[in-house]
Formats: structure tokens, sequence, C-alpha cells
């Protein structure tokens, strides 16, 4: 039977199956100005909306139309040009659907000529490719994206290769490693663990972590800019292999985060130094303390820890200011630092207290010879409102492991030897020694003691008369305190200093004025003679400031006239802020009261000071008054300031007289007035009132 294969029916066939399967339009038309269509496919309904009737012959639209007006000279002008050239064209441009739809179609044709006709056709096929160019667009549109991101990103971005240096960064990273182009970055830093990196270790770490998990994260390291200075960055990076696994780059970003290093090492120093003096403070040096007990344990090595506390510091502070102690503990920080090794440390423990560490040492004879420096160098004078001073320090040393093995043992034994350093005199140091535990034991219960006194009602005052050098009658008294306590009395050089140091003066101070005062105005209710009761005022009470509104809110409530009261002040408070000490002392007399200089001659006064000040008494101090029967210079000197004393039109009295002896020469030289031993002891209120009736 033979083949239809041939058969011309089965063939329109086979080519009309064909045709209406193709995704778009295979077409014949004539090369005029409407594009006419001869033929179209089954594909012309789904390509523009139209029938196969309506195009064909421009029955209703021609193609011309359907092709879209931005892009009609475009495709005739492509097509014309192939024409011309006798070659295919190929082409994209945009068509307007029946529906009013812009799709894209891509056009591939050739020109088909006929000898028998008058005119061209081209034969060819369209096809919507509107997804396919929108997906383009979209690609286009995010490597755009991608690409205003890399070249305008604030962060650096980049890729580079294990060895060989960067494939690509963006402009960021160029400035922030202080290149003028990503382009010159790249062609300079081929070698980026030495090139780049502060220490190559960090790109050691680096890979190993790529090489470990893949990814870096938060990557932090110090590294050299082009014209050599240092940053900090951190990075965040990944690998990138290809499909067999292979390691192509690593990608990644770098943040400059030298600011933020700068600010989180600021914040750091802050919480372990002191803000005032720069020093280590109490949390650093306990830390550095534990380090050097290890070190000591292990290597049996001597570790010294030294407590020392300023004398005095807390009347500088309050007499001349703050603002001047501020300047006296920077000063004491650069002194002791510049006593000890780079290895040991100074720390500010608080106030006026600091601490020595001194690691690694030799022998006790070194540690012995580093204390010795350093209480020369801070009683080295200096300078504060145009005055000179001088200040000591009281030092107490321990040592590691001898004295203790932890750190509160250590600075609780050196604070211990620090405080008999105090009782010996001051200015000096003291190793440690056990039985100094209970001695400090000792002072806080004395100090626990004090704080109760007022309340418990334990204080009393006695009296010691001053006394008419040259008639021997009573004419002024002199109050003092006395700590009666349970368990018997405290000796006023036990209790007094304490007081001093930890401010228990204040109150106590204003408890013995106002009591004074009081027990005086009883005195004269009860018809005695009216003398004047003298009460030795505190440095700490001068520099609160305050201390003429007290003076005269206790002269008010206890009714007791003003000239019946002097106020006893010490030399020093003269030297310390001058002006302030003349304003307060002459707002004093102003008042009525009177003032008296005591322990004249041991101090630093300037006689011109002496003549502008409102002062009515010098007290010779009685270390000079016991020698000036057995001292020359002491007889000198005592002569000279009664001399002085009256030059100045002032009254003289001799403090400590003890002898019939001393008395007799206190005369014969025009002392005005004297009290001590031999005249009478300090001696209960009720005693002294005897004395009182017996004159």
């Amino acid at each position: 039977m033979p083949s239809n294969s041939t058969d011309p029916s089965m063939q329109a066939r086979m080519l009309s199956t064909l045709l209406a399967n193709l995704e778009g339009m295979v077409y014949r038309c004539r090369l005029d100005d409407s594009w006419t269509m001869e033929f179209v496919s089954e594909g012309c309904l789904s390509l523009t909306g139209y029938k196969e009737e309506d195009i064909l012959f421009n029955s209703r639209v021609s193609y011309e139309d359907i092709t879209h007006p931005d892009d009609r000279e475009y495709v005739r002008t492509t097509i014309m040009a192939a024409v011309k050239q006798n070659r295919r064209f190929d082409l994209e441009y945009r068509i307007v659907r029946a529906d009013g739809k812009v799709r894209w179609v891509w056009e591939r044709g050739t020109n088909i000529s006929h000898t028998h006709k008058t005119w061209d056709v081209l034969e060819g096929f369209i096809q919507d490719i509107t997804e396919r160019k929108e997906a383009d667009e979209a690609l286009r549109e995010a490597e755009r994206r991608y690409r205003s991101i890399f070249e305008n990103a604030i962060e650096g971005i980049y890729q580079s290769t294990p060895t060989n240096g960067y494939l690509a960064v963006n402009p960021a990273l160029a400035r922030m490693y202080g290149y003028d182009s990503p382009r010159e970055l790249i062609s300079t830093l081929r070698d980026i663990e030495h090139q780049v990196y502060v220490d190559p270790q960090r790109r050691v770490e680096f890979m190993r972590l790529m090489e470990q998990h893949g990814v870096v994260t938060n990557f932090e390291s110090r590294i050299y800019r082009r014209n050599g200075e240092i940053i900090w960055i951190s990075e965040n990076a990944r690998a990138v292999y290809n499909s067999a696994g292979k390691l192509l780059f690593f990608e990644g970003t770098v943040e400059a985060i030298t600011e933020r290093k700068l600010h989180e090492a600021e914040i750091q120093f802050q919480a372990t130094h002191d803000a005032l003096t720069g020093l280590p403070n109490r949390t650093l040096m306990y830390d550095r303390m534990q380090q050097a007990i290890l070190h000591s344990q292990r290597y049996g090595n001597l570790t010294a820890i030294a407590f020392l506390d300023l004398d005095q510091f807390k009347f500088i502070n309050d007499s001349l200011g703050h603002q001047v102690g501020d300047e006296l503990l920077k000063i004491t920080a650069q002194r002791l630092t510049g006593c000890l090794r780079e290895s040991d440390t100074v720390a500010r423990q608080g106030g006026d207290e600091f601490v020595l560490l001194l690691t690694s040492q030799p022998n006790e004879e070194s540690i012995t010879q580093t204390m010795q420096r350093v209480l020369h160098e801070v009683s080295q004078p200096w300078k504060a409102n145009d005055l000179d001073f001088q200040i000591t320090c009281s030092i107490g040393v321990t040592l590691c492991p001898n004295d203790g093995r932890d750190a509160e043992t250590l600075l609780k034994n050196a604070d211990s030897a620090m405080y008999k350093a105090k009782e010996l005199g001051r200015n000096n140091f003291q190793y440690f020694a056990a039985e100094m535990n209970t001695s400090v034991t000792d002072r806080l219960e004395l100090l626990n003691r004090l704080r109760q006194a007022i309340p418990n009602d334990e204080f009393v005052l006695h009296y010691q008369p001053k006394l008419n050098l040259n008639n021997g009658r009573i004419i002024g008294v002199e109050a003092l305190i006395r700590w009666e306590t349970p368990t018997g009395r405290v000796s006023p050089a036990s209790f007094i200093p304490l007081a001093e140091e930890t401010g228990l003066i204040i109150p106590i101070g204003e408890w013995v004025l106002r009591t004074a005062c009081r027990q005086n105005r009883d005195w004269q209710k009860a018809g005695y003679p009216p003398i004047p009761i003298s009460v030795n005022l505190s440095p700490r009470q001068l520099a609160r400031g305050d201390i003429v509104d007290l003076v005269s809110r206790v002269l008010q409530e206890t009714e007791l006239d003003a000239r019946y009261l002097e106020l006893e002040i010490t030399e020093s408070v003269m030297a310390t802020d001058v002006d302030k000490s003349f304003a307060m002392l002459t707002e004093l007399r102003a008042l009525g009261v009177k003032i008296s200089l005591d322990d004249f001659g041991t101090g630093y006064s300037s006689l011109s000071y002496l003549k502008r000040f409102p002062v009515d008494t010098l007290k010779i101090d009685q270390s000079f008054v016991r020698d000036i029967a057995t001292s020359q210079d002491s007889a000198a000197i005592v002569k000279a300031i009664i001399s002085l004393g009256h030059n100045l039109n002032l009254n003289v009295l001799a403090e400590g007289i003890e002898t019939a002896e001393q008395s007799r020469f206190l005369q014969q030289n025009g002392c005005d007035e004297g009290q001590g031993y031999l005249m009478s002891r300090p001696v209960p209120y009720r005693d002294f009132l005897k004395l009182l009736s017996a004159q």
C-alpha cells in the first residue's frame, strides 16, 4: 500500500497544527506603509487580541496601527536597513493589543522578493516577550540598586581572595583605608596579612574562622591606613564557593569603629581610674593586688602593700578650699608615681589615702629605701594662694606572703600599720606587726563611743583660771573639755585628734561653746564676779565658714554678754586664706568677743599678719615657758614675744607656768597674765567657783 506522507492535505494539516502550537504568530506581509498582512497564523489572537480576519489585508486594523507609536519609526528603519542589505532582521519593540495593553514582542524575519509582483513581502515570526523583558528590567533594576548600594554605602564592601589581595572594593572602603579610589586600593594592597593588619595573626585568625565556619562576625582588628595611621575596624564576611565546592573568594563589609573603641576605652578607664588624679582606683588596684599575690605564691617573691595617708590634709582642704585640696592630691599623685618603678602601682584609695603596690621586691631593705624616698618627695614644699606649704604623710607597710595571703587581709594590716605611724608622730612609715590589729580595734571602738558621747551626756568642762601676774587675781578662765565614760576618763590627747580627723570636732566644739557660755552666765546670775571665759576653736570649725553665725546664735541663746567670751585660735589660721580669715575675725570682733592667739611662737604666722589681724591677746606656748629658767634661747624668745605684744598694744599671757621661778621671770619681764599648775590645774566648775569665792 503506497505511503500517504506526500498527500497535500496531510501536509496542510501538519503545517496547520505546527503553526497553531507555536507561542507566537507566523506572518507574511507586504513591504508597504501599513505592513499589510497577507497571512497570519492562529497565534495572532493571543498575541494581538485581534482575530486573523481583523488584521488580514487591513480589514479592521493594520499592523502599523498595532505597533506602538513611539516604536514605529524604529521598527521601519531597522527592517528597511536589513532589506537593503539583503539580510535577516531581528528586533524587539512594543505593540498595543486590542484591549489597550502594551506588550513587548520579538520579531525575526526576512525579505522575500517576487519577480511577478510589484511589491516585496516579509515573512517572519513575532513572539510576546513581555515577561522576559520585565524579568530583564527587574534584573537590571536589581543590579542598579546593588551598584548604588555598593557605590554609595557608608560601610566598606569588598571581595577578596585568600592570597592575592582584593578583587573588588567600594569607594567607602577606599576612603576608609586612605586611598583615592577603589582601583588604587586594589592595585596597592596585594598582601592583606602584612599590608593591612597591624597584627598579622589577626589575618591568620580570620582564615581559621573562615575555614572552620565559613563566616566571621564582628571581627575586630587594628589596621593600617595608607598614611600609616592605625584605626580599628569590624568585619562581617563569608566564604563564597562554586558548585564544585571550590573557594572562589571572600565577601564582606567593614565598619570603622575607632571612635567606639576610644569611647569604650574611655569608659573602661573611668571605671578603673580615679577621675581627679588619673591613678588606678581601688577596683583596679584590687585586681592588680590579686595578680601580685598569686605571683608571690607561685614564685616565692616578695610583694609590699603600702597604705599612705596625708597628714593634716583635712585642715588644708577645709581652710583653703576643695580646689587647693584637689591640687594637693594631684601633686601628691605625681610625686608618688615618680618614686616607683613602672611595674609598681600607685592607686588612690579615696580621700587623701593612697595605696602603693610594690611587686617582685628583692628584700625588705629595697622596700625601706622606697618608703624613705616617698616620705622625702611628699614632704617637699608646694605653693598655694602665694603661700608655701609643706605636708607630710604617714605610711603603713605590709608584706606578702609574710603578713597575709589575700587582698583584704593585707590592706587591713597596712591600714593598721599606717595608724601606728600616725601615733608615733606622723611623717614616718611602719611595718605591720600582729599587735597592731589590737590597736586598730581599740581605735574603732573609741570612735564608736565618741559618736555617742554627746547623746549620752558624757562630756564635762573643767576650768583653768587665768591670773594677773602682778596681783594674783583671777581675771579669766579657760574652758577645757573632759570625757567621763562609765569605764573611766578618756584623755583629751586620745580623743581630740580622732575628733579632728573624723569631723566630730564640729559638734563637740559647738557643745563646748554653748556649755561654757551658759555656765558663765549662770555664775553671773548666782552673784559671782563676771570674768571672760576662753573657748578653743578648732581649725575645722573656722574652715566651715559659719563660726560667726554660731557664736552670735549661742550668745543670744545663753544671754551672755559678748565681752565675757574669748575665742582662742592657733597661728595657722592666719596663714591660710588670709582674706577669709581676716574677714571672719573682724566679724567676730564686731560681735564684741575677744580674740586670743594660742600657742604663739610655734607656727608660721607673719608679723605683718599679726599687725593687721584683730587680736587681743598673745599666749606664749608652754614649751618656751618650761625652759626659761634653764635655756637662754627660750628666755630670749619669751622676752621678745612680750616686747612684741606690748609694742602692738596686745595683752600677753604665758601658759604652762609650773614653778615660782618661772612666774617671777615672767613678772619681771612684764608679762601680763599667766596660767598653769602653779596657780591651778583645770578643775570642775564647783571647785572653780570656790576659787572665785575665796578671791
